[in-house]
């Protein structure tokens, strides 16, 4: 079992297209069905698989590029190290101060190792100045447990 990090910022609106955030359905629409939903399914379709845009489930990330992942660490403790590290480098853009707080960042990393060390996944989001958006996310691979059927990235 392994972690990988994923990290993304960009504007508010552009991470609120959720309908981008989701894969497509493995079907097409039927034919007949109205242009709207045959171009969202193109639309996802296209986007989806290339983009860095975070996935609604997290462990969605591991059906992105291999170029998005941000680093890779067996020990759990190694990836909350680089959650910690990020959040202190965006910790002066956070739209609220709450977040970068000592007390309240070591929680965050501490309640990211223990379930990473469990199997789980983790995913923060935080808004940023000038209407901005971060998000960050460990998901443990090799398998994952919320999706143990999604390949790793990094591998062939």
């Amino acid at each position: 079992m392994h972690h990988h990090a994923y990290l993304w910022t960009g504007p508010n609106a552009r991470f609120d297209q959720e309908a981008l955030r989701r894969p497509p359905h493995a079907e097409p629409p039927p034919p007949g069905s109205s242009p709207g939903l045959v171009q969202r399914h193109r639309a996802a379709s296209a986007e989806f698989p290339t983009s860095p845009l975070p996935p609604l489930e997290t462990a969605h990330w591991l059906l992105k590029p291999p170029s998005l992942v941000r680093g890779t660490w067996s020990e759990p403790s190694a990836a909350g190290a680089w959650l910690g590290e990020r959040l202190a480098e965006y910790a002066g853009r956070f739209a609220s101060p709450a977040p970068c707080e000592g007390v309240r960042l070591a929680a965050l990393v501490g309640s990211a190792r223990e379930r990473l060390a469990a199997g789980g996944d983790v995913s923060l989001g935080f808004h940023l100045e000038r209407p901005a958006f971060l998000s960050l996310a460990l998901v443990t691979c090799a398998p994952d447990r919320a999706r143990p059927d999604l390949p790793c990235p990094l591998r062939g």
